[in-house]
């Protein structure tokens, strides 16, 4: 689907986002830390309402991209924040995402000039 693209490219610039968010930053420096705690759970938010909206037949045939895995996180952040186990966001930010990234950007159609 043609609307697919886009959302494949909001999951790319989120899933870059916290790349960036996590980049020099240490689990304690995160565990310390609100501003980056609040930043990664949101890029992580807007990756998991992305994933969210992509239809079936582009998941399927993107079987690779752990769809549940991040619809599922994006649930856990928006309806139970205040509990949130920031081990397991830390462990998704930081080991998850980049192997996300890579299964994604293949997938993103060239910017047109």
């Amino acid at each position: 689907m043609w609307r697919d693209d886009a959302y494949l490219l909001d999951m790319l610039i989120g899933a870059k986002r916290v790349v960036e968010f996590c980049a020099d930053l240490t689990w304690d420096e995160f565990r310390q830390s609100n501003l980056h705690q609040h930043a990664i759970a949101k890029a992580l938010e807007n990756i998991g309402e992305a994933a969210g909206k992509v239809s079936e037949e582009t998941r399927t045939k993107l079987s690779s991209i752990p769809w549940n895995q991040m619809i599922a996180i994006r649930h856990r952040i928006v309806h139970d924040y205040f509990r949130l186990d920031l081990l397991r966001v830390w462990d998704v930010a930081t080991n998850g995402v980049p192997g996300l990234i890579a299964a994604i950007e293949p997938h993103i159609p060239p910017e047109q000039s």
